[in-house]
């Protein structure tokens, strides 16, 4: 093995463990229990959920629970100091650790999709993180890194598609990823993050079979001239791999490849 080849092979295994750790923290994706969009819960009440949740236009108005209405290990903290009466509220965008309201060691996420407000329930000590068993990856292979082509559309494109919960919603796709595998051209519809990366839903021969019905690939921001490797050993499953709770899109239209890609996460182990 050449010096680059061993040292990309220790950078995989560095990536593969802190991915690992990162699920498995206690406000990682295994902690999800539940998502709960407002509009299915017009008085208020989200069951297991302490306090009063409405939806009020660009905000959410949550208000504690009555004094003695709950345990005091269950009471509501907002910003670290205990909620008493009413608090406005918006979408959380820091981590999950860092999110504004809390019950106990449980952290309450305040989310929006498309107008509709919901909040998530990050426990800790959820029945997915107790089982969790590691991620089943495919061993790094150097054949499964290749030189890739990125080539923005004209203007950016939006379409529809299922997600995980079953509803549909839009999905912004900024331009095409090329490259080749198993001899044929290949390419996959991407979005840009706000750091220049790119982001991919696929799916490929081994969906539902030998991995998760589909995965995530993130390669880095491409260069001037659109070169960007792609690399499958870091093919990741979706945070819904990890818990149903999560509303991950499906794979666009044309982003199911005819060809096999026994590369990247796989499953997720459970005890």
């Amino acid at each position: 093995m050449s010096t680059d080849a061993s040292q990309s092979l220790r950078d995989w295994r560095r990536w593969n463990e802190q991915r690992t750790a990162a699920v498995a923290s206690s406000y990682g994706p295994l902690s999800l229990t539940g998502t709960y969009w407002l509009s299915d819960f017009p008085d208020g009440r989200i069951p297991s959920v302490p306090g009063d949740w409405r939806a009020d236009g660009d905000e959410v108005i949550l208000t504690a629970d009555p004094a003695g209405d709950a345990d005091a290990e269950d009471a509501l903290t907002v910003d670290g100091a205990p909620l008493t009466g009413s608090v406005r509220l918006t979408a959380d965008h820091a981590p999950v650790h860092e999110s504004r309201v809390a019950s106990g060691g449980r952290r309450l996420v305040v989310l929006r999709r498309e107008g509709e407000w919901a909040v998530r329930d990050f426990d800790p000590g959820s029945e997915a993180r107790r089982a969790f068993q590691g991620i089943e990856a495919t061993p790094y292979d150097e054949s499964w890194v290749r030189p890739g082509t990125y080539r923005p559309y004209p203007e950016d494109r939006h379409v529809r598609v299922a997600n995980a919960d079953g509803k549909e919603r839009g999905l912004g796709l900024a331009g095409e990823l090329f490259f080749e595998l198993h001899g044929a051209e290949h390419s996959l519809q991407v979005a840009v993050e706000d750091d220049g990366t790119l982001w991919a839903v696929f799916a490929d021969a081994t969906s539902g079979r030998g991995s998760y019905r589909f995965r995530f690939l993130r390669p880095a921001a491409p260069a001037a001239d659109g070169s960007v490797t792609v690399d499958f050993n870091r093919a990741l499953l979706p945070p819904c791999a990890f818990a149903p709770h999560f509303i991950c899109p499906f794979p666009p239209p044309g982003n199911t490849l005819d060809t096999a890609v026994a590369a990247g996460e796989r499953q997720v182990r459970e005890g």
